[in-house]
């Protein structure tokens, strides 16, 4: 009782701890966690954007590159812009909202081009015409009183100027609303002239996350301690016909807030009610990108538009040329014109489909977090990690479940991932206590020997750790050793990190098949792998399983390059196959803990590894995928062997050595196709051995068998490479 005591008391304090820790660091909100935040509602608005309203009741008049290419480069004189507005208002547009900042007089202006030519004796004769003339920001003024026209303005943190009273009537309830908004000390707004023309200013200021996507549009901005409007909620309210905008702040609505100030909560323009952040901002429910938003600016002046394409919609001015510098990221895509931004977030008020991220959503996270919390360490200590386990996965399904049907379903923003991560540490925290007290031995042998052994010998050590001694026994074990070719030259150019992503996206697969073959990965060196059968755990058809897992690793360098290759050619990259050369060779060899007490391997020692190193090294030589040592072929005699050398000089090795190419399994051995082509082969090496006259057809008749082989097998090792080995030797 009295160890009991302990223990539950150490459970209960690690996890209360545990659970104070994330409580604090989801309130005290650090940008890793809201970028993990951020990138759930991201990934929910990838997999179900919001439907576009087919009519796309907002159009963008867009100054794009076929627009520069016709009238010229940018800025353009006000002339044309006003001749935009015009032929817009004479289409019957709702509302203009001109997404650019008109703060200076335009100085394509008649009288601007009087002064120019002052100077010039020759043009004395215009410059009083010109003078005369009015000039483009009056053109432009004029057009803008045949329909609402909103203007850009845009805050401004290195001014302090005063901002001129907003066109729209701001009614708030509650808290200042400039408590909360984005501030600004000042303001660049548009000239006077124009903006006494327009129907409203709004601000254009953009506030993206501080990975610099926009999620979010400001409605409200405070700009030299005046609360005004943003483009698009001036927008709205023009196209809509409203005077006036009610804004409701914490303590507008009736409801105690208990003395907290929590933001801007909602602002209304008529019927129309735009949940907000606390700061004033709407959330975007972004939609895919589609052409049929934009009108090209050109056809406006031109006049080859369809007026029908404009009547009755909301317009907005923009420009998505690249030089104009006007593009932003969004959740959807890497790369979005602002206007589009600006045209989606009215598309989104008009629908009425917002996203909303409810101020008691965080409240509503930390409390479903420590009621799971309490619920998995309670389980853990009564009934164990797996009852636990279940527990925590069924609340973490039911938080994601949820959360993806309060977005699908009503556009709520609530995070499931920080709450599940929570519960992810209250269990392994309370499963870590658990298994220290009940498997402290298996932990011990598993920590020194799981990164290394086969599962076979772990789970021996794990019941036996007295075996953890220095010492082995001479066993017969098939070896393989697997080596990539080119390797240099496949690596060249690619940094640290690249490389070693290349070798485990190589190795992992090709160490699966070994592993699930029963054999035992000995160690990896640079871009080779050495691995041996029949040990620890004893297998009779050690060298047909080493074998086979072969045949099933260049398989597997098949299907991956041929990925590689499809993946690049969508790319437009180059592609070079991967290849490698693979080594069998049984023989009797020393197998067991190698090293120091304080460090050892288990490894295997002996002439037969240093036989199977060199016969890796003579696939090169000979051209083929695998090749094999005799005793190898005596021990797998089902198998697609044909001997490529009887007399092989290995490097270092003074006895000569029989090798064998492995083409394929038992089904390709016992194939017609296969017979054939061993019979050919075998003529063609008489022939090479006695005279070379009639090489010529033998070798013609051998390659029509091996492609026969190919057609019927494709599953059958490529040996091109070893006719030409046999025609010129091997490639020293």
């Amino acid at each position: 009782m009295k160890r009991r005591l302990p223990c539950l008391s150490l459970h209960f304090i690690l996890t209360a701890t545990v659970l104070a820790l994330a409580v604090a660091l989801r309130i005290l909100d650090p940008d890793p966690v809201a970028r993990l935040r951020l990138s759930v509602f991201d990934t929910y608005l990838n997999l179900k954007p919001r439907e576009a309203d087919p009519t796309f009741p907002v159009r963008i008049v867009d100054i794009d590159e076929a627009s520069l290419a016709k009238i010229g480069q940018w800025p353009w004189p006000r002339s044309e812009l006003a001749r935009i507005v015009e032929r817009l208002a004479n289409s019957g547009a709702k509302t203009v909202a001109i997404d650019l900042i008109l703060a200076e007089p335009d100085r394509l202006s008649p009288a601007a081009l009087a002064r120019q030519a002052e100077t010039r004796r020759e043009l004395a004769p215009i410059v009083a015409e010109l003078a005369a003339l009015p000039s483009n920001d009056t053109l432009l003024a004029s057009a803008m009183t045949k329909l609402p026209v909103v203007l850009g303005f845009a805050g401004d943190i290195a001014r302090a100027n005063a901002l001129r009273t907003p066109k729209v009537a701001l009614v708030t309830a509650g808290d200042d609303p400039r408590t909360f908004v984005p501030r600004f000390p000042g303001a660049i707004e548009p000239l006077p002239e124009l903006a006494a023309a327009a129907a409203g200013e709004g601000a254009v200021n953009w506030l993206p996350a501080r990975d610099q996507i926009v999620r979010s549009v400001p409605l409200l901005v405070s700009a030299g301690d005046t609360l005004a409007p943003t483009l698009v909620l001036e927008a709205l309210r023009t196209g809509m016909g409203e005077t006036t905008a009610f804004v409701r702040a914490s303590g507008g609505s009736g409801v105690l807030a208990f003395g907290q100030e929590t933001g801007v909560e909602t602002v209304r323009i008529g019927a129309t009610v735009l949940p907000t952040t606390s700061d004033g901002q709407l959330w975007l429910n972004f939609a895919r990108a589609d052409p049929r938003r934009y009108l090209s600016a050109h056809t406006i002046l031109d006049g080859t538009f369809t007026p029908e394409e404009v009547r009755s919609r909301h317009i907005l001015i923009g420009a998505s040329a690249t030089g104009l510098l006007d593009l932003r990221a969004t959740p959807l895509a890497a790369s979005v014109p602002g206007v589009e931004i600006h045209a989606q977030a009215i598309e989104q008020m008009l629908a009425g489909t917002h996203l909303t991220r409810a101020p008691f959503a965080t409240g509503a996270e930390i409390v479903f977090l420590l009621l799971a919390g309490v619920l998995v360490s309670v389980a853990i200590h009564r009934s164990g990690a797996l009852a636990a386990a279940v527990i925590g996965a069924s609340a973490v399904a039911a938080v994601a479940t949820g959360s993806w049907l309060a977005f699908s379903e009503g556009g709520y923003l609530l995070d499931p991932v920080y709450p599940a991560l929570a519960l992810v540490g209250v269990y392994l925290t309370g499963s870590l206590l658990s298994y220290i007290r009940t498997e402290t031995d298996r932990a011990r042998v598993k920590r020194a020997f799981g990164h290394y052994v086969a599962a076979p010998l772990l789970e021996q050590l794990a019941q036996d750790p007295s075996r953890l001694k220095l010492g082995g026994e001479m066993r017969d074990v098939t070896l393989l050793f697997a080596d990539v070719r080119g390797f240099s030259r496949l690596s060249e150019g690619m940094d640290a990190e690249t490389l070693i992503r290349f070798v485990n996206r190589l190795f992992t697969p090709l160490s699966e098949i070994i592993l699930a073959g029963r054999g035992t990965i000995d160690k990896f060196m640079g871009d080779a792998v050495m691995a041996f059968w029949n040990a620890p755990v004893p297998d009779p058809g050690h060298a047909a399983a080493a074998c086979r897992a072969a045949l099933a690793m260049q398989h597997e360098m098949r299907r991956l390059n041929r990925e590689d290759a499809a993946r690049n050619a969508a790319e437009g990259l180059p592609h070079t196959p991967i290849r490698i050369g693979i080594g069998l060779n049984t023989g009797a060899c020393c197998v067991g803990n190698v090293g120091s007490p304080e460090r050892f391997d288990y490894s295997v020692l002996g002439d037969a590894v240093n036989v199977a190193s060199r016969i890796e090294s003579a696939t090169k030589l000979y051209g083929v995928p695998i090749l094999a040592g005799e005793r190898t072929v005596q021990e797998a005699p089902g198998f697609a062997f044909l001997e490529i050398d009887a007399t092989a000089q290995l490097s270092g090795k003074d006895r000569p050595e029989r090798l064998f190419a492995l083409a394929g399994d038992e089904r390709i051995a016992q194939s017609a196709e296969f017979r054939k082509f061993a019979a050919c082969y075998a003529a063609l090496k008489s022939a090479a051995a006695a005279d070379g006259e009639t090489m010529q057809d033998k070798r013609t008749a051998c390659r029509a068998a091996l492609a026969a082989l190919a057609s019927a097998h494709p599953a059958a090792m490529s040996l091109d490479g070893m006719l030409e080995a046999l025609a010129t030797g091997p490639n020293t």
